[in-house]
Formats: structure tokens, C-alpha cells, sequence
């Protein structure tokens, strides 16, 4: 981007929304935001702690009982309006976000146009959505099954996709008539500020949904412990939930836990290369692989091995990094420089067991990389299991490349992990493939596909990898509860 493009760019600022109005913390803190391409102030948010996470959710306790009692169809009309708006303000809101996370801005783009389909996903599903008459004891007995909003919802939303994941959690809540406060990343406030001011402008009653930013320590564990939030939905590491669990269970809250990923990708030995050296390569770096379903473990078939890492090590060595507002660029800056150690800490300890480095291993010279956080995509061969980059979430832009002799060693070894949310197969002999996914222990299995994300389908984790399920009407089942009725029909004991 030249100098001039970049001075035209507006410093941004988010505040809290607390009953319908945007207001500053009480203690007036502001924390700025950096662009991690850059180093450059990219705008401010208010910065609170207890006594904010407090009024919102006085705000949204408040909010709930009308939200809960209006008609579906309207709030699916507001829903879907805001949707409406979200797809007409996209550009300069996915500018923000490409400001503030460092993704390149076509992803961007990607995200936000995602995040409108699952508002409107959410709209038109909850209207669907029925009463069940169960079979009863006798002719004389009716039993009436109805599901009724939970209550107030805590979502918090991570910095790698900030909008996204700010709708899978409150388009099902707010569908579903519950009042929601979100608490998204620190380092990425600003897009989804503006995301959520489209369902405001769309008609969103106040204190319905609520927003503020803080440290985990007050604002967060607040939010948290509290019992007037009935549910909390969260996207993170599996330590931090751990401890939400922890802080959850003194009022027995219901959860659902997006935790992190171990994600192995097995290529068979009928691969068809020409399709899955580009699904493998775009699913390790994505996002620089700060995504949890992004590729940790490439097992390939041992007559393929070669050729594999031949072929993912020149499809590397021609993606195109750098600030991600520049056009052309494939591939952004990682968020921090903690997520540029870690990366460089596993490549270092693959290596230190044997591994070989066939590219990458550094950060990119040159004078646009020197004041981003930037590391180049890096690919490794013959990485034992023992290696940190296979047994943890590295989150950075790393391929590690095993080998494997037989079917039964690669499918012991890809469940070898507490992880269990994703995982991927790639042969021509479906039948085999169908197999191996059934044995797999993950909540989701992509066959010759690099994503398992579909807005009707659930999405989740086995073992420490999370609890409960988002997306699909699994994702809106998350914030009802059921109540049987039973109803006697006549006179009678």
C-alpha cells in the first residue's frame, strides 16, 4: 500500500454498547489497536473491567423478557435485515478487519459475507422451528413439548476470525430469543463493532445485544461466574476452557466450547495430487494457521511421500505474503509477536528431533516484512511424533510431513491426541476413505475437501476439543430449553 492510500485510512474506534447506546468504560481506559502488518495505530476501543461486564449484564437481563416474548417472525425480520446491511456496508468493514487482524483482504471479504449468510440462516430457521406433540400414557393425557429461550448468552469471540465466530454464536442466541453480551479479542474489536451496528440500525430492541472489551481477569471472569448469564459460548483454547468450565460450574451453566484442534490430514495412496497439494497447502496457511481446524499433522502414504513433498514445497515457495490491504497478497502477518515465537519454537524443536526443514524456518526479509509480525510458511519433512508441532496447536504457519506404511498405523496415530475437532482424508476409493473417517475420533471429517464447514451441519469437538455443537439446527437447539406440558383432558384423578 503507498503512503498516500495509507494516510487516507480513518482511525477507527469502538465503545461499549450497553442497553442500546454506545458508551465508554467506567473507568474511561482506552487501548489501542495495532495493525500487525504494520505497526501502525489503526484506531482505540474502551477498555473496561467488572463494573462494565456488570451493566451489560444488567442490560441484557433487563432486555430478555421482551426479546424472549416477541414474535419469531420479527425478530427474524430484524435479523435478516441486519444481514441486509452487513452485505451493504461489507467494504469498509472488511477494511477494518484486515487493519486490525492482518488477513489479507479477499478473506476478509470471505469472512464477512459469512457471517450475513448465518444471520440469515438463523432468521429463516427459527421460524421453522415447532412444538412437538409427544405420544402420551392414555387417551386421557397430552404431553406438549415447547422450547423457550434460555436467558442471557456470554459470548466470547477470538481475534483470528472475529466477526465469523461473533455469528455462530449470537445469530442462533438472538433467533432464539435469548439477549446476548458479547466479549470479543482485545487485539480485534473494531470490525465487529460495526457489524453488530447494522442489526442495531435494523431494528434490534435495546439491550438485546450488548458489547464490551476487557481483561479475562475482571471483565471476563465476570462475565463468566455471574448468575444472571445462563449460557456461555466460547471459542478458544482448551486451558481457557477449562477454566470457563471451572468458573461455569458454580451455577451450572449449560456451555459450548469451541476448544483447540490437533488436525491431522491423511494422503492416501490413490491421492489425486493435482487436487490435494493446493486443498493441503491452503489448509496449512490460511490465516497463517491461526485457525483451529488449519492442518498440524500431514500423514502421507509412503510411495507418494517424495512426490508430495516435492510438489507442497514448490506450491509454497509461490504464495504470495505481505500486508494484507495490498493487492495480490495471499497470505497476511500472524497476530502477535507471542504467535510468531511459539511458531518458530515448534519449527525449532521438530528440528532439534530430526526433522527436516525444506523451506521457510525464518522470518521474510526485506523492509515491508521488518515492522509486522511476519513468518514465512514453512514445510518440514519426516517429523517424529514426539515433536511439539504434532502433538500441540502450533497456530502458525507450519506443515509438518509424516510418512506412513498402512492404514491401521495412520489412523492410530492421527487419533493419537486429547484433540478431536477436525480432521481430513484425501483417496480416489471413496469407499476406503468413508472408512477411515468413521474411525477417525473428530467431531468433523473433510474427504477431499480441506473445510467441514456447512451452515446446516454441526459443527464441534470430540474429546478436548470442546462440548456442544454450533452451526446447523443443532446450533440453535444450543439456546432453547425444553419443557414438557402435560395436560389431562377431562375429569379424572
Amino acid at each position: 500500500m503507498s503512503a498516500a492510500t495509507k494516510e487516507t485510512l480513518p482511525r477507527l474506534r469502538a465503545d461499549f454498547l450497553i442497553g442500546g447506546r454506545w458508551v465508554e468504560a467506567v473507568s474511561g481506559e482506552r487501548r489501542e489497536i495495532l495493525d500487525p502488518a504494520t505497526g501502525d495505530i489503526v484506531g482505540d476501543t474502551a477498555f473496561g473491567d467488572s463494573r462494565d461486564a456488570d451493566r451489560a449484564l444488567a442490560a441484557a437481563t433487563q432486555a430478555f423478557s421482551g426479546w424472549s416474548r416477541t414474535p419469531v417472525a420479527q425478530r427474524a425480520s430484524i435479523l435478516a435485515r441486519g444481514a441486509d446491511l452487513l452485505r451493504e456496508r461489507l467494504e469498509p468493514i472488511a477494511v477494518a478487519l484486515t487493519r486490525e487482524q492482518g488477513k489479507p483482504l479477499p478473506d476478509s471479504r470471505k469472512e464477512l459475507r459469512f457471517t450475513a449468510d448465518v444471520f440469515t440462516y438463523y432468521a429463516e430457521l427459527a421460524k421453522h422451528r415447532a412444538d412437538e406433540w409427544r405420544p402420551a400414557s392414555s387417551p386421557q393425557m397430552r404431553s406438549l413439548v415447547i422450547r423457550q429461550p434460555l436467558g442471557v448468552v456470554v459470548a466470547i469471540v477470538p481475534w483470528n476470525f472475529p466477526v465469523d465466530l461473533f455469528s455462530w454464536k449470537a445469530a442462533p442466541a438472538l433467533a432464539a430469543g435469548c439477549t446476548v453480551v458479547v466479549k470479543p479479542a482485545p487485539e480485534t474489536p473494531l470490525a465487529t463493532a460495526a457489524a453488530i451496528q447494522c442489526f442495531l440500525d435494523a431494528g434490534l430492541p435495546d439491550g438485546v445485544l450488548n458489547y464490551v472489551v476487557g481483561p479475562v481477569e475482571t471483565l471476563g471472569e465476570t462475565l463468566v461466574s455471574d448468575p444472571r448469564s445462563r449460557m456461555i459460548a466460547f471459542t478458544g483454547s482448551t486451558a481457557s476452557g477449562r477454566r470457563i468450565m471451572a468458573l461455569a460450574s458454580a451455577h451450572v451453566k449449560r456451555l459450548n466450547l469451541e476448544l483447540g484442534g490437533q488436525t491431522p490430514m491423511i494422503i492416501l495412496d490413490d491421492a489425486d495430487l493435482d487436487a490435494t497439494i493446493p486443498a493441503a497447502v491452503r489448509r496449512s496457511f490460511s490465516n497463517m494457521g491461526q485457525i483451529c481446524n488449519a492442518v498440524n499433522r500431514l500423514y502421507v502414504a509412503r510411495p507418494l511421500a517424495e512426490e508430495f513433498q516435492e510438489r507442497f514445497v514448490d506450491a509454497t515457495t509461490r504464495l504470495k505474503l505481505g500486508p494484507g490491504l495490498e493487492p495480490g497478497v495471499e497470505y497476511g502477518p500472524m497476530i502477535n509477536e507471542k504467535q510468531v515465537a511459539r511458531t518458530a519454537s515448534h519449527v525449532e524443536d521438530a528440528v532439534g528431533r530430526g526433522a527436516r526443514l525444506l523451506w521457510g524456518g525464518a522470518r521474510p526479509d526485506g523492509d515491508r516484512f521488518a515492522k509486522g509480525h511476519f513468518y514465512q510458511p514453512t514445510v518440514l519433512a519426516d517429523v517424529p511424533d514426539e515433536a511439539k508441532t504434532m502433538r500441540e496447536e502450533t497456530f502458525g504457519p507450519v506443515a509438518p510431513i509424516a510418512s506412513f506404511a498402512s492404514l491401521d498405523e495412520v489412523v492410530r496415530r492421527a487419533n493419537s491426541t486429547e484433540y478431536g475437532l477436525v480432521a481430513y482424508v484425501f483417496g480416489k476409493d471413496l469407499g476406503q476413505a468413508l472408512q477411515i473417517a468413521e474411525q477417525l475420533e473428530f467431531g468433523g471429517v473433510g474427504i477431499n475437501v480441506n473445510d467441514v464447514t456447512e451452515l446446516a451441519s454441526p459443527f464441534g469437538g470430540w474429546k478436548e476439543s470442546g462440548i456442544g455443537r454450533e452451526m446447523g439446527p443443532e446450533g440453535l437447539e444450543a439456546y432453547l430449553e425444553p419443557k414438557h406440558i402435560r395436560i389431562r383432558l377431562g375429569p379424572g384423578p
